[in-house]
């Protein structure tokens, strides 16, 4: 009996015999994807393809560049190192092995601590295995056999997965060799079809997540199709450690994380420049766009938080105390307070639309193993806004918001996409409310013909949301402004205004933020620039280095000069040879670097290093000051060439 096959990719239709394995269905479909295909998909079902279609079907075929085929490549990873620690090292405990972004990673219960070394073993025992081309065989048990089947092999993580999983689901393992785990899958038709990975680390993790189990050890690894994307990838790595921010801000003397504030940054007096260049920069664009701002006190009383639902909804990641017997809360967000000052008077409908920034500090209690640098801490300054308005003007400000965030991001040099989140399982309000708030967000960014995704399920607990997320100069994404539609808050605390007929009716209100917070956008421009800030930004523009003591004189006169224009200036007179302050000018990042001898200061001229482009010879001192305050006026990225 045959059975009639549909490729959706080309509509193509062609009948094969019932039974027959989706490895053969491909090679009568695509001979193309015949060596690169890694997965099928039938009448919208996930299948591997060793499987075998058993009915008419419409059907998809995925490969490693399609998210689908990555993750079952890249769980077959998985399971090929699970195999070889068994080998190498019997009695280890298997718990979780998942594809990741990049890779894959498992979580094993070891008779000893793994050490570095055990890696490059289980390297080696990894090729093997995928040598000898074992094929992955799924098939099924009962709960009961499932249960007896790890219990005799004494794993106990894989018997506690099977008792928290559903009455009537279908328990299905994989085997390869001599090799069993319990596993939806999908998978691979065998170890054969891996071709490049590398074991990276060791890190310890609590079973499931929690600090109340045991802690076990967990090997990262990255996986890809070719050994040309793994080494593409590792040199990528490599060059993201040398920009890494927490080494950077400690080289640059820009910003640490203590012992005594796991989380808690301290910004020293070259961060501090850095971080209040960007809030000058922020403020005089929002000024531009007709913001006011407002600042809201950190501690409020538990009520509020009880209104704004945010004690019921978000209090484990609250920090929390007790004043004159009544609890309070440091404040997470800053929207309660700003709806405060809202209610604080009456509001016209002629008042809208208002736009209320904030520069205001939040903290959020985060487990110390997700602490990372600045990318996320536990106290940081959100750059929010909340703004007020009539439902007519949503898509108008929404809009504005938009084209807001992309003059910032603009500026900065940075690409991006926008995901449109939408409601969540756990939310404030009914469904037609969230509904029309989410066709609003997706209207407005049709009118501007904006490219964004959809991100399902992912918006915030009160209202759906558009999410920016830059692309730094590795490639990286970072999930970074924010706009967040809401209709619940405004009920909540009974936000109203005077409307043309004289009756109260409830205003509109939208949070956004376009740094996302000072700290994370610090260290994404950190290494999204390698420490080499454009002029603007840099602690230090201008460093001054003088040859020989008779030259003292003149580079202070400069420096002086310099200074008075508004310009951030160092000299450096020890007595070390001119080569060697150079060399520390350079790995400080400076900008500009003004070599002065008996030469320069009878012309009143200086000698001119650009960072990144050398020695550009002798330059009027007057006129590089006159271009280096107009390149730092206008915030350009780009530094100055010598002949401008």
């Amino acid at each position: 009996m045959n059975i009639n096959i549909q490729y959706k990719k080309d509509n193509k239709s062609m009948e094969f015999p019932q039974g027959t394995k989706f490895l053969s269905i491909i090679q009568g479909l695509d001979q193309g994807l015949k060596k690169t295909a890694l997965l099928g998909k039938v009448n919208g079902k996930i299948t591997d393809l060793s499987a075998t279609v058993e009915e008419d079907a419409e059907v998809e075929i995925f490969t490693f560049e399609d998210e689908p085929g990555r993750d079952a490549y890249r769980h077959t990873c998985s399971h090929v190192m699970a195999q070889a620690v068994q080998r190498l090292f019997p009695g280890t405990k298997l718990a979780i092995g998942p594809a990741i972004t990049d890779g894959f990673y498992y979580d094993f219960d070891p008779v000893k601590p793994f050490t570095p070394e055990d890696l490059e073993l289980i390297s080696r025992e990894m090729e093997k295995i995928i040598k000898e081309n074992y094929p992955l065989e799924r098939f099924v048990m009962s709960r009961q056999d499932a249960l007896k089947f790890f219990e005799e092999k004494g794993e106990q993580y894989k018997v506690e997965l099977i008792s928290d999983l559903p009455e009537d689901a279908e328990i299905s393992f994989y085997k390869q060799a001599e090799f069993v785990d319990l596993c939806a899958g999908p998978h691979l038709p065998s170890t054969g079809y891996i071709k490049a990975f590398k074991l990276m680390s060791l890190a310890g993790a609590y079973w499931r997540g929690s600090e109340k189990n045991k802690m076990l050890q967990r090997i990262y690894a990255v996986s890809f199709f070719n050994k040309k994307d793994l080494q593409e990838y590792l040199e990528r790595i490599e060059e993201a450690k040398k920009r890494d921010h927490r080494k950077l801000g400690q080289e640059l003397k820009l910003f640490s994380i203590k012992d005594e504030g796991p989380g808690f940054p301290f910004f020293y007096p070259k961060g501090m420049i850095l971080r209040n260049e960007l809030s000058a920069y922020w403020r005089e664009v929002h000024k531009q766009w007709g913001y006011e701002e407002v600042m809201t006190p950190i501690i409020l009383n538990r009520e509020l938080w009880e209104r704004s639902g945010h004690w019921f909804n978000y209090k484990d990641n609250m920090y929390t105390t007790v004043i004159d017997d009544e609890d309070y809360a440091i404040k997470p967000m800053n929207c309660p307070g700003s709806l405060l000052i809202y209610n604080s008077e009456l509001h016209s409908y002629r008042d809208f639309p208002l736009r209320w920034g904030e520069m205001g500090i939040v903290h959020r209690h985060e487990l110390s193993g997700a602490l990372h640098g600045l990318m996320r801490v536990r106290c940081f300054t959100q750059d929010d806004a909340h703004l007020y308005m009539l439902p007519s003007q949503i898509k108008d400000e929404v809009a504005g918001v938009i084209k807001l965030i992309d003059t910032i991001y603009k500026k900065f040099g940075f690409a991006y996409h926008m995901e449109l989140s939408t409601m969540p399982e756990k939310h404030l309000g009914d469904e037609e409310t969230w509904r029309m708030a989410e066709d609003t967000l997706e209207e407005t960014l049709k009118s501007l013909n904006a490219e964004y995704t959809i991100n399902p399920g992912d918006g915030a607990f009160y209202g759906p949301k558009i999410d920016f997320h830059l692309k730094d100069s590795l490639g990286r994404t970072w999930q970074c402004g924010t706009i967040q539609l809401d209709f619940q808050l405004p009920e909540r605390f009974d936000l109203t205004y005077v409307g043309e007929d004289g009756q109260k009716h409830r205003p509109v209100m939208v949070h956004r933020t376009a740094f996302g917070s000072m700290e994370r956008f610090i260290a994404i421009l950190t290494e999204h620039f390698a420490g080499a800030f454009p002029s603007w930004l840099a602690p230090v523009q201008v460093k001054i280095m003088p040859i020989t003591e008779r030259q003292h004189k003149y580079a202070a006169f400069l420096a002086e000069d310099l200074k008075s224009a508004g310009l951030r200036v160092e000299v450096d007179d020890r007595n070390e040879k001119i080569g060697y302050k150079i060399r520390e000018a350079r790995n400080e990042r400076v900008p500009y670097m003004l070599v002065v001898g008996d030469k320069e200061q009878e012309q009143g001229a200086v000698s001119l290093w650009i960072r990144g482009k050398g020695d550009q010879g002798t330059v009027n001192f007057l006129s590089f000051k006159r271009r280096l305050k107009e390149e730092v006026a206008e915030r350009r990225l780009a530094l100055m060439e010598k002949d401008e």
